[in-house]
């Protein structure tokens, strides 16, 4: 017997209808977040039957999934959007949604969403936690760079050394400034040991992956671009073909086209941003020493400028790290092949 239960969720409550194949009764329940004992008795109580459990995407449901992953549910998350336009009258309540998801589930036309593995968000919250360590330094060797040099110091890259540091400490200051100064250089040491702490627990995930040493051997992406593309495409073989992956990432151009007036625009950036900020920045690496990658970063710069120039040696990386995954080759295999279809097109 399967249960399908049709979720609208929300921070604090959920609206809840579901039905069991067997009776093929549909019940609505209430259950409040507050209380979580509640919560977890009633999906508990289905025991070892198959249970169903459909929602919208939130970003508020990570407990939930947990939750249901303990109890052994399978979760299917859907497109909120893509559920909406099934809605057949336009009021639109908790109850509505819920009956609305749950139908869904039952006829076969929920729209259902890739969902990471357990592995993959953890890669991936890493990487954005690492992301805001970066960020927070940032601001704060900013910070204490203009201190410096309102004082007629420069002190630049010498900052985070041991030797900066003391420079900077010998600076003459008024008291309030004085304080932050110290504060600031001790912020700064206490974000660089964390920053250090989850460099070492990615680059150990990374030397673990097969995939992100098949990634490494392109130039420009190392481990932790790696591990970003691995975890976020994960099951490359869901994607038809290489416009589908730049369109997942962001990385497709957007279009404004009637008759015979085409118009394309700049990216649509709909996907990961952390994705796309590690294409780009492998990107400038890649083209110092990817011959191919640098001739295409020249002629779209002479054409668009430099910042369309790096977004599509980005794109290209991404395209080349799909296929890359895909058909589990490395980046020599992955030349051997291109040389081969262009040899094959010039002798037909």
């Amino acid at each position: 017997m399967t249960v399908y239960i049709g979720v609208d969720f929300h921070a604090r409550q959920q609206t809840i209808s579901y039905l069991t194949t067997e009776e093929g009764e549909i019940q609505q329940l209430v259950l409040e977040h507050e209380q979580p004992a509640e919560v977890r008795a009633f999906y508990a109580q289905f025991g070892e039957q198959r249970v169903v459990v459909g929602y919208e995407s939130s970003g508020y449901a990570a407990w939930f999934e947990e939750l249901l992953e303990e109890l052994g549910c399978e979760i299917w998350v859907g497109h909120a959007a893509d559920i909406r336009r099934f809605a057949r009258r336009r009021q639109k309540n908790d109850r509505r949604d819920a009956d609305l998801i749950l139908d869904l589930l039952v006829t076969g036309d929920f729209p259902r969403i890739h969902r990471y593995s357990a592995a993959s968000r953890e890669v991936l919250q890493q990487l954005r936690y690492r992301q805001k360590l970066v960020k927070m330094r940032t601001m704060v060797v900013n910070g204490l760079l203009f201190m410096a040099s309102s004082r007629g110091v420069t002190l630049r890259s010498q900052l985070q050394s041991q030797r900066g540091q003391a420079r900077l400490r010998q600076l003459a200051l008024p008291e309030p400034l004085a304080q932050q100064r110290d504060e600031l250089c001790q912020l700064l040491q206490e974000l660089s040991s964390k920053i250090a702490k989850v460099q070492a627990w990615l680059e150990a995930k990374a030397k673990q992956d097969v995939r992100v040493q098949r990634l490494r051997t392109q130039h420009g992406i190392g481990p932790l671009t790696g591990l970003c593309l691995a975890a976020t495409l994960e099951c490359p073989e869901r994607f038809a073909n290489g416009r589908k992956v730049t369109a997942y990432a962001g990385l497709d151009p957007t279009e404004d086209s009637s008759a015979e007036r085409r118009r394309m625009g700049a990216i649509s950036k709909q996907g990961s941003r952390l994705l796309r900020f590690y294409l780009v920045e492998a990107g400038q690496v890649a083209m110092r020493r990817d011959a191919d990658l640098a001739r295409v970063y020249q002629r779209v710069s002479r054409r668009g400028g430099h910042a369309k120039a790096k977004v599509a040696i980005g794109r290209r990386l991404l395209v080349r790290a799909f296929i890359m995954l895909r058909d589990e080759i490395d980046y020599a295999e992955f030349q051997r092949r291109g040389v081969a279809a262009r040899s094959s097109r010039g002798t037909a």
